[in-house]
């Protein structure tokens, strides 16, 4: 009887040892979530530096408590590296990238869809350095493997041939990226219909690649066309209709049509500063843009006065370690 006593005394131990680690487990997950809620919010708001130490937070916490290979160590790593991209930090980046594509391809194998996302990702930091030879593998196995996966008709195959006809248009492979648009703006029509906004982004991009090649006059009415749908799904004063009025000024500014092109800038610029904030890294973008036209016009003063806001902007979300 008394060995029965002992062994339930102990099994009792270990339940209640059991029970409260389940609960620390538990806490600490809720703890990251909170965290990583809080570290996307501030990149919206395009608040990188601070964004940065809560995802570093949240990398710390998942890593400790959760263990370094679970699946929200691997997201940790892919959003704290996505805000160093977004600073051009890019050498903090890559190791992050690389150690999450590492993390997937061990436990999920090398085709798993998430090992594809995180491939694009890695991808997506080379092609901002310009590193186009080692992003371009990258992107093709990516869409392969999504093609095998979720099929060759699946929204996100649709943003991965964007992905990569993007990374022609950079390198002046115009020919190689043109049937790429096409064949995603044909499927997101068939499957999505004409007024989707993911239609109106793939129109976008149609459109940027005939300015690339000066056919002007090719990518107007697309421009047009996707400003329509954004307005229309998303509303005036949403970010992408700031985007593709950028995108339409920018094109009319380069063929010399700047009345055109002013009352696109400043509607692009007060729908950026009332949803992002007058700090955000893109309201710089737009006042940059602006000023450029400004300075197409013989108005230099008024230029000055808009670049020297956007400088002030970009040293504020500067690194701390950037060079002078």
């Amino acid at each position: 009887m008394r060995l029965s006593c002992r062994k339930l005394t102990v099994g009792l131990v270990l339940f209640f040892f059991a029970a409260g680690l389940l609960s620390s487990v538990a806490a600490q997950q809720a703890k990251w979530e909170e965290l990583n809620g809080k570290a996307n919010s501030l990149y919206q708001q395009g608040r990188y530096a601070e964004a940065i130490l809560i995802a570093q937070e949240a990398l710390r916490v998942a890593e400790i408590y959760l263990g370094r290979e679970h699946p929200k160590v691997d997201t940790s790593l892919s959003n704290l590296g996505a805000l160093y991209l977004a600073q051009g930090r890019y050498a903090e980046a890559e190791p992050l990238y690389k150690r999450s594509l590492a993390i997937w391809e061990k436990s999920l194998g090398p085709d798993h869809p998430d090992v594809a996302a995180s491939l694009n990702n890695l991808a997506a930091l080379y092609h901002a350095q310009g590193r186009y030879a080692e992003a371009e593998p990258l992107y093709k196995r990516s869409l392969a493997i999504w093609e095998n996966s979720l099929g060759p008709d699946h929204p996100v195959v649709a943003r991965s041939l964007n992905n990569l006809a993007a990374l022609y248009r950079a390198q002046g492979k115009y020919a190689e990226a043109e049937p790429l648009h096409k064949r995603s703006l044909a499927f997101r029509e068939k499957a999505l219909g004409a007024h989707h906004p993911d239609v109106a982004r793939s129109l976008n991009n149609l459109a940027l690649l005939y300015v690339a090649q000066g056919r002007y006059a090719e990518a107007e009415p697309l421009y047009k066309r996707s400003l329509a749908i954004w307005e229309n799904s998303l509303g005036p004063d949403h970010s992408d209709v700031a985007a593709s009025l950028n995108n339409l000024a920018a094109l009319y500014r380069a063929q010399g049509r700047y009345a055109e092109a002013e009352p696109l800038y400043k509607r692009s610029l007060a729908i950026r500063e009332k949803a992002l904030g007058p700090d955000h890294p893109v309201v710089a973008q737009s006042l940059e843009n602006y000023a450029t036209l400004l300075r197409k016009t013989e108005r230099a003063p008024e230029a000055e006065k808009i670049e020297a806001r956007a400088r002030a902007i970009r040293a504020r979300q500067a690194p701390s370690n950037a060079p002078d």
